[in-house]
């Protein structure tokens, strides 16, 4: 059950990571990078994500599979979104 939870929760540090490293740079950005990363509100899909890997590692095996899935398609989703505004800088 560890397994699991440590690695939603790597996968969610690392968004995290990358979600500073990109605002970092939008600090130096073009204006439409800025408005695309408010448009796509991916602080607060990730704050989303982060409270999902959280409650996931309460839960029990078998729930872990819906919230696992649900979190995996938000992670994808943020994914995309920081690419597209990696993509615009």
């Amino acid at each position: 059950m560890a397994d699991w939870h440590a690695a939603w929760q790597e996968m969610v540090t690392d968004l995290e990571q990358q979600r500073d490293e990109l605002k970092v740079r939008l600090h130096l950005a073009r204006a439409e990078a800025r408005d695309e990363w408010d448009r796509l509100k991916l602080d607060e899909k990730i704050a989303t994500l982060r409270q999902r890997a959280d409650a996931a590692g309460v839960e029990a095996r078998d729930a872990m599979k819906g919230i696992g899935k649900a979190a995996e398609s938000l992670a994808d989703e943020i994914r995309e979104g920081l690419d597209r505004v990696r993509k615009t800088l």
